[in-house]
């Protein structure tokens, strides 16, 4: 999986661990340097001794971590960030050339606890690398894997965000000896509307639409899936009618995911500004690691 080649790890007090041994093992398979950077909010000068001990209390915490760790033989860094802790890990990424953010989760058991201020959320909106937030307490290995994609032809922008996010979890679920759930979700347009105003369209056109756009749709998700090699993994597609924010929660809630690796497309017109609303909604409310990875060309609004 040899993808990355500048990964920047951000530690957090709690659930370290299994973060900070992906991000070896990572790039340990990658040949790739790995920073370790810890961060911390800037303080007054009256509080210089505070901020020093501070930093002495994690840089120990840091040694203590590697002791045991599989490091030797790779590049590894350490940094210390001073600020508001995702805009420093974002202008790390942009002045550093990072191409991976791999993180713990922010101390919460779910991540439907986390409000949309979090780091978490605004390095999931505006930083412009993919970043992996890692489940405390996650398993060594990912037996359960989700990947969402949206092969819509019509969305230019999606098709290398596909091939990104597949190539991804392909590679994951190969290494972890893990089975690969493909989903791809679909509507259709205003059919609410459609089934209101019933006696302008009779029942048995409104189901010959749903079945002609739904088989549009599988068509889409087979000739996007032909371009890539499956066998030798344990692979499920799943073609689901319906809202992608409640139908992925659901879906790596039933299969017990571990990891689920989907796009954050912002529709907003602001570029950077915003991830989809439907990426919003799914980051909000599942209960496992995810993987984010941003559109070719995503620019982020954060100053560097």
């Amino acid at each position: 999986m040899q993808r990355f080649r500048k990964i920047l790890f951000v530690d957090e007090p709690a659930g370290t661990k299994p973060a900070i041994l992906r991000a070896i093992r990572l790039a340990r398979a990658n040949e790739a340097q790995l920073t370790i950077a810890t961060v911390s909010e800037e303080l007054t000068r009256s509080m210089d001794n505070l901020a020093k001990s501070f930093l002495q209390i994690r840089q120990q915490e840091i040694r203590t971590m590697l002791k045991d760790a599989p490091t030797k033989g790779l590049s590894i860094e350490t940094r210390h960030l001073t600020g508001t802790p995702f805009l420093e890990i974002i202008r790390e990424v942009s002045n550093g050339g990072h191409d991976l953010v791999i993180k713990p989760a922010e101390g919460h058991k779910r991540f439907h606890s986390m409000l949309l201020g979090t780091t978490d959320m605004h390095l999931m909106r505006k930083c412009p690398c993919p970043v992996w937030i890692i489940k405390p307490n996650q398993r060594k290995k990912y037996a359960r894997i989700l990947a969402a994609v949206d092969p819509d032809p019509s969305e230019k922008a999606n098709v290398e965000l596909n091939k990104h996010i597949l190539d991804l979890a392909t590679a994951l679920a190969k290494k972890d000896g893990g089975k690969l759930h493909i989903v791809h979700c679909w509507h259709l347009a205003n059919e609410g509307l459609l089934r209101r105003g019933r006696a302008l369209l009779k029942s048995s056109n409104l189901e010959k639409l749903l079945r002609n756009n739904r088989q549009e749709h599988k068509e889409w998700l087979a000739g996007m899936l032909d371009n890539y090699d499956l066998k030798g993994l344990t692979a499920k597609v799943h073609l689901l009618k319906g809202d992608a924010g409640d139908i992925i929660p659901a879906l790596a809630l039933k299969k017990d995911v571990d990891l689920i690796i989907m796009g954050t497309v912002e529709h907003t017109g602001i570029p950077g500004l915003f991830i989809g609303n439907t990426a919003e909604r799914t980051l909000s409310s599942v209960d496992c690691s995810v993987l984010a990875v941003k559109p070719q060309g995503f620019s982020t609004p954060v100053e560097v």
